[in-house]
């Protein structure tokens, strides 16, 4: 028994140990948020119409660029109507700004030539595509295969319970787009599309170079996809995504997840994107894949086949889907509709001298509200106080650890909330203790041995340790889940400390309190400042 508590005492303070050689040999180190850190401070408001999904969708997309930078815990809140980026670490205001701004605006742009794109490829500043493949234009790519837009009738309103004629299906990897069930516009079953001649500044887009404004409707650009598998020479836009109604809706369609939208009437809607529509089914020069790229962003969302020369009413994006991609699609499309554009109110640099006397302040505050816990429990419990010490020492030796790893691997970032987070949590960790050995006291008095009362009162404070633990993970949980920005971080901090507390609770104060009680000295010197009545019973 004896052996079998001091291996738990000593694994866990050895497996605190090794974790700290372990990150201090990789050189990882806890990264700060902009309240201590310092950085930029960036707000943007929507000016002009739009509607909700824009902005929601502005939103992610500013949230998957910054992400994508590796910037240590960024904030991006929505504060209303405005959106709020707090961007730790970043020190140059021009640079912010041009990482948090998107266009909101869907382009609906010609499929030049697409080539997949090699597992582990660096594609910043330039991709590297495999160009031993002849083929790129609607060459199977990666795993997933073609959605297929397909619309209704192409001389009358949407007709339900159309299906698409079969022959008009792909099996290339990405969408297609057709119109009505018709076999009188869909292409032969033979038809090839048509492939730009080799000696077309097109035909190998591995060879150029990123370049230009993937924005700019005007350029011939060269983006990927969402997914990163592959790369596309686009021409210039032909329409943007205010063709479509506000109606775009991820659906089952064909027996699979699709995407059913609308067009706008008239030369705004439908008009414009027939040009565009003809053009690529038709395999011309200036689409010669017959596929149509939707892009929001520089980023290729979804690129469909064009199975029809014109449309009307709707189209149907159908093929490989799955629900989440198809309702991202529809969500992109709904905000193409009517795109959304930020412009930026307020540019604020947080001072790091700034942060750094915060922090200074936090570990001074923190340190003199433990110094004072510490003298108490030293006074109150006299020698049990070497536990206290020791399980705070654990606690916050994986604290330490936990926050250096998260840091180095998932960006997490200590905020001034935070540590007052860490600091509330020492309060909890204290209890724990005092519940702990008030129970050992009361055990002591009704004249139990120190052994028997340290093994009766773990069994009972355990309980009550668990169970006021729970009470503070779930408040952590529910503050974390409801709120925003730093009050986030502050719950974040609290509930792992909280588990940090019952993992020491458990694995530490237990089986150290039980060798303690198990030496006959300690007894003997009154260790919680009673004497041990002599012949104590069990």
């Amino acid at each position: 028994m004896t052996r079998r508590l001091a291996g738990s005492v000593i694994g866990l303070v050895v497996v605190v140990l090794l974790a700290l050689l372990g990150n201090v040999t990789a050189g990882n180190e806890i990264a700060l948020g902009l309240d201590l850190q310092g950085g930029v401070s960036v707000t943007q408001e929507p000016v002009g119409d739009y509607n909700s999904e824009s902005l929601d969708v502005a939103v992610e997309r500013i949230r998957e660029r910054v992400d994508a930078l590796g910037v240590s815990e960024p904030e991006i809140i929505r504060q209303g109507e405005a959106v709020v980026v707090n961007l730790p670490g970043v020190d140059n205001q021009d640079e912010a700004i041009r990482l948090v701004q998107v266009t909101g605006a869907v382009l609906l742009r010609p499929v030049l030539s697409a080539s997949p794109i090699a597992p582990g490829t660096d594609l910043n500043p330039q991709p590297e595509v495999d160009d031993t493949s002849p083929e790129t234009t609607a060459a199977p790519g990666p795993s997933r295969s073609v959605p297929r837009a397909t619309t209704p009738d192409t001389t009358s309103e949407p007709s339900e319970g159309a299906t698409p004629d079969e022959s008009s299906e792909t099996t290339t990897p990405e969408t297609t787009v057709a119109d009505s069930p018709d076999t009188d516009g869909a292409p032969p079953a033979d038809a090839e599309p048509v492939v730009p001649d080799p000696a077309s500044e097109f035909a190998d887009v591995a060879a150029q170079p990123i370049s230009g404004d993937p924005n700019d409707p005007t350029a011939a650009v060269i983006v990927q996809n969402i997914d990163g598998t592959e790369i596309y020479q686009l021409g210039p836009a032909f329409a943007t995504g205010e063709v479509f109604n506000s109606d775009a809706t991820a659906d089952i369609i064909q027996g699979g997840w699709g995407v059913r939208v609308t067009l706008k009437r008239g030369s705004s809607g439908e008009d414009l994107w027939n040009i565009g529509a003809s053009q690529c089914f038709s395999g011309t020069g200036s689409c010669p894949t017959r596929r149509m790229a939707i892009v929001l962003d520089g980023v290729v969302q979804s690129a469909p086949t064009v199975n029809q020369p014109s449309f009307s009413g709707g189209v149907d994006i159908t093929g490989n889907f799955k629900e989440s991609e198809a309702k991202d699609l529809a969500r992109v499309l709904k905000s193409g509709a009517l795109p959304v554009r930020l412009e930026v109110q307020a540019v604020q640099t947080v001072s790091p001298t700034l942060g750094e006397d915060s922090l200074r302040a936090t570990v001074v505050a923190g340190l003199i509200g433990i110094a004072l816990v510490l003298l108490f429990m030293i006074l109150y419990y006299r020698t049990l106080a070497v536990i206290v010490v020791g399980g705070l020492l654990v606690s916050a030796g994986i604290l330490w650890n936990v926050i250096t790893f998260l840091s180095a691997t998932s960006g997490l970032a200590l905020s001034l909330a935070g540590a007052a987070g860490i600091i509330v949590s020492v309060g909890i960790t204290i209890d724990s203790y005092v519940v702990f050995f008030e129970k050992l006291k009361d055990e002591v008095k009704a004249g139990r041995t120190l052994r028997n009362s340290a093994e009766r009162g773990f069994k009972s404070t355990w309980r009550t340790i668990v169970a006021a633990d729970t009470v503070s993970l779930l408040a952590a949980f529910t503050l974390w889940y409801l709120t925003v920005g730093s009050v986030r971080g502050f719950a974040f901090f609290l509930g792992l400390a909280t588990l940090t507390d019952l993992v020491v609770a458990w694995f530490f104060t237990r089986p150290a309190m039980m060798l303690v009680a198990r030496s006959s000295r300690i007894g003997q010197r009154g260790a919680f400042g009673i004497k041990t009545p002599a012949g104590g019973t069990s």
